[in-house]
């Protein structure tokens, strides 16, 4: 009884956010007489920075986000240096865009006398939640890849290479592999999701099957939406994701500890958690090298699995020990499915009419 209540408080202090810090990107190419950059990120991540809601009515209007815009692109600005040779660049042109799914597309020009390294700086990470973390990738004038870096607030500075023979060693791989590993880790509602689903498992092989299925259908779906071929947007994905917890744990009250056709509907429900996982990557415009999008999505989906694989090497054996004890399977079941709900319809509540 004791080890659930710590879980279950461990659970609710992530109430409030049930996804991990954001995730930003920078891109840089170079001209001949000049440098490119172009930085994206959720205006969400900066709203208690500069304020939007201009007449307090919960609701930022077109108007409102033109009133910020030279807010925003001044603190942006502001907190990107760029150096060569200990000479600091300033942009000679500068714009900024907000597109549909609320970010912020920022663009500057810097002129090039220096034919130098040149050190980026972005201070911008300081003034963002702690582990928010930004992607940069920077390509030379005929497109070839320089050099490519996962930022964040405590490694925030990268050293361009101004020669193609200088190009740096990608760490794209891993630096995705882990920024996977720490969405499910702090993704609390899909933790919670599976838990739910996980809770009703007597031995190792129904578990496979709800994991194999879990594992299968968000593949899809995160691949589909980071290839572009189709997607939902996160003002619909974010409720759906709540709503299939609470479906799962009012399931597990109703059915009790043996229902049919548990995977196929870990299957259904994973395709929606899909979306919540691409929502890390597709929103930023995240690319990497000559394999596009593809190997950021292999890496990330790998790290989810990892983070995922080994939650539930922990989780399951005593699981397994409640629910194979008479004196236990009773209560624990009900009194987990009661929490799942409980949290699933606040999540739900919060994003859709809070």
């Amino acid at each position: 009884m004791k080890i659930l209540i710590t879980v279950f408080l461990l659970l609710q202090s992530g109430w409030v956010l049930a996804h991990p810090p954001g995730l930003s990107s920078m891109d840089v190419q170079l001209q001949d007489n000049s440098l490119k950059l172009g930085t994206t990120f959720s205006l969400q991540d900066i709203e208690a920075i500069v304020p939007m809601d201009s007449d307090l009515d919960a609701e930022v209007s077109l108007q409102e986000l033109e009133a910020v815009k030279p807010k925003v692109l001044s603190l942006v600005i502001k907190n990107l240096t760029l150096t060569a040779a200990g000479v600091l660049l300033s942009a000679e042109s500068s714009g900024i865009n907000f597109d549909d799914q609320n970010n912020a597309r920022i663009e500057l020009s810097y002129p090039l006398t220096i034919r130098q390294d040149i050190e980026i700086r972005s201070d911008f990470l300081a003034l963002l939640p702690a582990g928010h973390q930004q992607f940069l990738t920077a390509r030379s004038s005929d497109g070839q890849l320089l050099t490519e870096k996962m930022l964040s607030r405590a490694d925030r500075l990268l050293v361009l290479p101004l020669a193609a023979s200088d190009k740096a060693q990608s760490s794209t791989f891993l630096s995705f592999f882990s920024l996977g590993i720490e969405h499910i880790l702090t993704g609390y509602d899909h933790l919670l999701f599976l838990l739910a689903l996980l809770a009703v498992t007597h031995r190792f092989w129904s578990a496979l099957k709800i994991i194999t299925f879990f594992t299968v259908a968000h593949s899809i779906t995160l691949a589909c939406a980071g290839l572009n071929l189709f997607d939902l947007p996160s003002q619909i994905v974010e409720p759906l994701i709540a709503a299939t917890i609470v479906y799962v744990g009012l399931e597990n009250l109703v059915r009790g500890n043996h229902p049919k056709g548990r995977h196929w509907l870990t299957f259904s429900f994973g395709l929606i958690h899909g979306f919540g996982f691409a929502g890390v990557l597709r929103e930023m415009d995240i690319s990497s090298g000559d394999t596009g999008i593809l190997m950021p999505l292999l890496s990330f989906n790998l790290g989810i699995e990892t983070g995922q694989i080994t939650l539930a090497s922990i989780v399951l054996p005593l699981i397994w020990w409640l629910n194979n004890n008479p004196r236990m399977s009773h209560w624990f079941l009900k009194l987990i499915s009661v929490l799942v709900v409980l949290m699933g319809l606040y999540w739900f509540l919060e994003r859709t009419i809070l």
